[in-house]
């Protein structure tokens, strides 16, 4: 009688490579059950699905689809996507520190017959290094890529839940970009709230990071998400001569006002960002439409996004408060998602394609808008399940939008169209420097 067994190619691989999981030595016809645990940050999360063994008493996950379970349909990383804290309602999706990898444990059963099998997923290769920094007011943390050599960069920036985005630097720096993680609020030493933050605190992180990695071609980049996504096109367009190139998550096509994020001592319609000490105009200031009641009445969970669309109505404030993007002088990147339940950014990146559209952009513009997803487009393989959420400044209970299988695949797709993105914008700027 055959034994049941696991195979995992690449079990011990970066958290963005997809795994091909196989199982075979059950009966054929036989119901095959598989889960899937993972501890994150001490919470452990866990996903199963049940499947029919074909002719060979084989189950495929690239091309089987569970008959229950977890999730639905043929998809060869469904298993880790689809998890859900156990006994928690944890939302931290890695371990700390984020250098430590997340390993999922398999089982399988067919009868009486089991298997068990684990893969590490993770976020820092070998040989890349870490640093946190601490100087000339900067608070964030420096990733290098292994080996000797001079790399291109990106600075990164976190949305309205602050602090360091440490995961996403150290992916970057895995693949091999010197990543700075610079935090502009909740973080140590720095403001618990994004109201009246000046940009020439960004600006001096761009000096530094050039200084200090001397980036190869000179290059160095912006990646932001949500709040972090309107920052970058913000700083690509008031910093034109020091940014190479601008990938914007979920970015907004306007300034914005505090919101959730704000100090409750400044409010959340007072300003997010100086530049020479005086209040960026924002789409909420004097807009005649705007109304939080689409956000704020009704049972829990929130939808953001309805309250942003109000502000919409105003021409003039719209006019105002536009992020002058045709300002920026390299390539744009634009990840948006039509569910999105925090704000429309789907409806934004399309103003901000169709401006750069309208001047002819004389660089790379690209934008990928995701189907049915929603605000959370994060990282390669990790839970999409946790759509509702507590803010973590405002304490308001909101959902991002879209679903968990729609939010796997932005979060997949996404990742890949960024690194193709800068391979070129790299490419571009090491051919200028040549003429």
């Amino acid at each position: 009688m055959a034994q049941l067994s696991i195979t995992i190619d690449q079990a011990d691989a970066l958290i963005d490579v997809a795994r091909h999981i196989r199982i075979e030595g059950a009966q054929p016809g036989e119901a095959v059950e598989i889960s899937a645990e993972t501890p994150r940050s001490g919470v452990l999360w866990r996903a199963q699905a049940r499947f029919i063994a074909d002719a060979q008493g084989a189950v495929d996950l690239n091309r089987d689809a569970p008959v229950s379970g977890s999730y639905a349909g043929v998809d060869g990383m469904g298993l880790v996507w689809s998890q859900s804290p156990v006994a928690s309602t944890s939302r931290e999706l890695f371990n700390q520190p984020v250098t430590d990898a997340l390993v999922t444990s398999l089982q399988a059963s067919s009868g009486t017959a089991q298997a068990q099998a684990r893969f590490s997923q993770q976020l820092a290769a070998p040989g890349v290094t870490r640093r946190e920094v601490r100087e000339d007011g900067l608070v964030g943390t420096l990733y290098l890529p292994a080996g000797a050599g001079l790399h291109p960069a990106v600075m990164i920036v976190n949305g309205s839940g602050g602090g360091i985005n440490e995961p996403r630097a150290a992916l970057y720096a895995s693949r091999g970009y010197a990543a700075f993680a610079l935090a502009y609020f909740k973080a140590p030493g720095l403001s618990p709230y994004i109201s009246n933050t000046p940009l020439e605190y960004f600006e001096k992180g761009l000096q530094w990071l050039r200084r200090t990695v001397q980036p190869a071609h000179d290059f160095v980049a912006l990646s932001g998400q949500s709040r972090g996504g309107e920052l970058v096109l913000l700083l690509g367009a008031t910093f034109a001569q020091q940014v190479s190139a601008v990938v914007g998550y979920v970015p907004s096509a306007f300034v914005h006002s505090g919101q959730n994020a704000s100090d409750p001592q400044v409010g959340r319609e007072g300003p997010t960002w100086l530049l020479d000490g005086k209040p960026l105009t924002h789409i909420w200031e004097n807009n005649r439409t705007a109304s939080w009641a689409p956000f704020d009445e009704g049972p829990s969970p929130h939808r953001h996004e309805r309250a942003m669309r109000t502000a919409l109505r105003d021409a003039d404030a719209v006019a105002r408060a536009r992020i002058p993007v045709e300002r920026i002088q390299g390539p744009v990147m634009l990840l948006s998602a039509t569910d999105d339940g925090s704000w429309p950014s789907s409806v934004y990146s399309q103003m901000v394609r169709d401006k750069l559209d309208e001047v002819q952009h004389p660089h790379d513009v690209q934008w990928l808008d995701f189907e049915r997803a929603g605000h959370a487009i994060l990282f390669p393989y990790v839970p999409t399940t946790q759509l509702v959420y507590a803010h973590p400044v405002s304490g308001k209970v909101s959902t991002g939008g879209g679903n968990p299988a729609d939010n796997a695949h932005a979060d997949a797709a996404s990742w890949q169209g960024v690194l193709q993105f800068l391979e070129r914008a790299v490419a571009a700027q090491a051919g200028a420097a040549k003429t």
